[in-house]
């Protein structure tokens, strides 16, 4: 089965900077998009940023635009966040979602780990 996991978050100062990881191990026929989310305390899912399954295109929500990079070695590879000027507004559960399709016969479908934690004190 397809196995997802974060890592690479932990506690900073505000203005500090931390790259998040995005590694799969398993059946990977095929890879789409790569999408990030996070989950502040108290609040819904939110989507913030994601890459194409070509690796050209990125789209970033406005609250992360210009300090955040979404970077994949390629769309079977480990998938990378940037994250720089961080603030105290990016506290939260950070995941990755790639989109795989683990065998040839079955469609793509996105994929969720446990999270990493960042904190961003003031």
């Amino acid at each position: 089965q397809v196995v997802l996991v974060e890592s690479g978050g932990g506690a900073v100062q505000a203005g500090g900077s931390l790259r998040l990881s995005c590694a799969t191990s398993g059946p990977i026929w095929s890879a789409g998009g790569l999408f990030w989310y996070r989950r502040a305390p108290g609040k819904e899912r939110e989507f913030f940023a994601s890459i194409d399954y070509k690796n050209q295109i990125t789209d970033y929500a406005d609250s992360v635009k210009g300090r955040f990079t979404v970077l994949r070695d390629d769309p079977l590879g480990t998938g990378y966040l940037h994250m720089y000027n961080l603030k105290p507004e990016d506290t939260a559960t950070y995941y990755c979602s790639p989109e795989i399709a683990p065998t040839e016969s079955d469609p793509y479908r996105q994929y969720w780990g446990q999270g990493t934690q960042v904190t961003v004190s003031s």
